[in-house]
């Protein structure tokens, strides 16, 4: 199987990211727009390229305008969208390098945004910004274990 085209890849993780935010699966977006779980699967991975009608149908169905699935893609040259690549085990390559693409990061901010009382999301937030400045810890490796850093 070749690669996907790197535009296709991109469109595909812009709808995984976003049906992930909503808290839909694969076959609830399926359903909505008459298709299967396999061919959502499909277009997440970039393996089978998105119509223009469908992305249509796709776009209504997660509330989002059309545009959404291609913003970013112009901070990109031709050879980095290649980090879009999916491997067969649905696992993002450079995960890393977007921390939105990570399953933890989308399940906070569905949470996060699940609190309807601003003033309580405004004090998660400061929070955290207080934590990041204040916490230091040594950057992990998605083994658990920690990262060689050098030292000053």
């Amino acid at each position: 199987m070749s690669n996907p085209h790197a535009v296709d890849a991109h469109v595909g993780q812009r709808l995984r990211i976003r049906r992930n935010m909503l808290g839909i699966t694969q076959g609830d977006l399926g359903d909505k727009i008459g298709l299967t779980f396999q061919q959502i699967q499909k277009y997440e991975r970039g393996a089978n390229r998105i119509s223009a009608s469908r992305l249509f149908e796709i776009s209504r169905a997660l509330d989002v305008p059309i545009t959404f699935f291609f913003e970013q893609i112009e901070s990109y040259d031709r050879e980095n969208l290649t980090m879009y690549h999916l491997h067969e085990d649905d696992e993002a390559y450079g995960e890393e390098m977007d921390p939105l693409k990570r399953r933890d990061s989308l399940e906070f901010l569905q949470a996060f945004y699940a609190i309807a009382d601003e003033d309580v999301r405004r004090h998660i937030f400061d929070l955290v910004k207080t934590l990041q400045t204040t916490v230091k810890t040594k950057p992990k490796k998605r083994d658990g274990s920690e990262t060689e850093t050098a030292t000053d």
